[in-house]
Order: C-alpha cells, then sequence, then structure tokens
C-alpha cells in the first residue's frame, strides 16, 4: 500500500526521507508524526534511522543508495558518516564521493540493479556508483530534463516518470531499466516525481497531497497491491455500480 505523509507542512516528502530494500533514512527534527509513519510501516523489516547531511535535513535530495550501498556528497560530516554506518546493515556500504554536482538525488536515481544518471557527473563517479551500488549505469535525461533523480522515481518492480515524457522515451527507458514506466505526477499534479513520492519493492510514501487518481496509479505501477491496472479499472467499476444501486 501506498502511504501519504508531510514533512512539516510539506508534501515534498522525498526530499525529506530516502528508501530502499535494505534501510530507511529519515531527516532529523521533523515532528514525531513523521518519522513514526514510516516506523509503523517499516520498523519490523528493515531499520529507519534519522540522520541529516552536511548539517541539512533535505537528506532525500542530498544521497543516494540502494539495498547494496548509500553514496553521500562530500560535504558530509564524520560524525553524521559514523553515525549512518553503525546505523545501517553491515551489508550496506557507506560512502563519501567527491562530486561537484553535490546534491546526487537529483543526478542519480537506481534501483538495486540499474542507476541513471545525469549526463554531466564525472567519469570517476560513475565508476564509482557502478562500484559502491553494484549497478549497471546509464546517462540519460527524463522528458529533456537532466536532473534525472527528481523526475524519475523506480523500484525492481515499476517506475513512474515525468507526466511529459513521449511514449518513445517511455519504450526506450523502460527497456533500459527492464521495468514498466508510467508516466504520472505526484502531490495534485506536481511533475517532480522524485520530491513526492519514495518507494521500495513492497511500499511507497507519498506527500499528503497525492489525489487518489494519483495513488492508484502508483499502486499500480508499482505493484504495491498485486493489482494490475486492469483490477484497478474494474474495482473502480465495481464501486461504481455499487453507488448507483
Amino acid at each position: 500500500m501506498a502511504t501519504r505523509s508531510q514533512f512539516e507542512n510539506s508534501s515534498e516528502i522525498g526530499v525529506f526521507s530516502k528508501l530502499t530494500n535494505a534501510y530507511c533514512l529519515v531527516a532529523i527534527g521533523g515532528s514525531e508524526n513523521f518519522y513514526s509513519t514510516f516506523e509503523s510501516e517499516l520498523s519490523d523489516v528493515i531499520p529507519v534511522v534519522k540522520a541529516s547531511i552536511a548539517g541539512t535535513r533535505v537528506i532525500g535530495r542530498m544521497c543516494v543508495g540502494n539495498k547494496n550501498g548509500l553514496l553521500l556528497p562530500n560535504s558530509t560530516t564524520d560524525q553524521e558518516l559514523l553515525h549512518m554506518r553503525n546505523c545501517l546493515p553491515d551489508s550496506v556500504v557507506v560512502q563519501r564521493i567527491d562530486e561537484r554536482l553535490s546534491a546526487l538525488g537529483n543526478c542519480i536515481t537506481c534501483n538495486d540493479y540499474v542507476a541513471l544518471i545525469h549526463t554531466d557527473l564525472d567519469k570517476e563517479t560513475e565508476e564509482l556508483i557502478a562500484d559502491v551500488l553494484g549497478v549497471e549505469v546509464f546517462r540519460q535525461t527524463i522528458a529533456g530534463n537532466i536532473l534525472v533523480g527528481s523526475y524519475c522515481v523506480f523500484s525492481n518492480r515499476g517506475g513512474l516518470v515525468h507526466p511529459h515524457t513521449s511514449i518513445e522515451d517511455l519504450d526506450e527507458l523502460s527497456s533500459l531499466l527492464q521495468v514498466p514506466l508510467v508516466a504520472g505526477t505526484v502531490n495534485r499534479g506536481s511533475e517532480v516525481v522524485g520530491a513526492g513520492l519514495v518507494v521500495n519493492d513492497w511500499t511507497a510514501f507519498t506527500g499528503i497531497d497525492t489525489t487518489a487518481t494519483e495513488l492508484s496509479v502508483i499502486e499500480s505501477v508499482f505493484k504495491l497491491r498485486e493489482a494490475q491496472p486492469s483490477a484497478i479499472v474494474n474495482e473502480m467499476r465495481a464501486s461504481l455500480i455499487d453507488s448507483m444501486t
């Protein structure tokens, strides 16, 4: 299921959290409510860790990670790095990366097998991403936008991209990533899907402004209810008939 949440009146929860199949990071200093939303869904399965990066709370935009590793910008302090190494599972490699485009979460998006990256990232950075995260790396744009991390979110089961992505681009990206993709929005029409949504293979969290239609698209493409799009249409049709009789 997808859960709606907000961080101090902001629906951009992808800015303040990072979710993978092995761990979840949430920004420090938010209301206990925000933290407990993640805790109640995830704590039985993976650790939920409160963290900051470079003294900021916009951790979802500053780092990138999957079940194999976590990459942090060079501005991350030693204390923050140590905290994450101590709190995350031993199998997760936590590493700082010397890259001038330091908002890694905006420039890179990945699942456990493939990463899409900003076209201007350094060659060394590309090699580190492949090495630490254990993924195949492709330089791409999404609907003409170079900030792939802001306009694309995908798990090992599906993905959501910028609503203006052409059919040809969708097909190309889908065959690169080997998962079904849908062009859509979050938070009542926001195109910046990376800021309003975090997802892993079994759950998703999205901003509180996300509409029911957007939610059903998210649950369908990420297969969160094991429901195919046709099943959702049938469900809607059945509920309409119920309400009419």
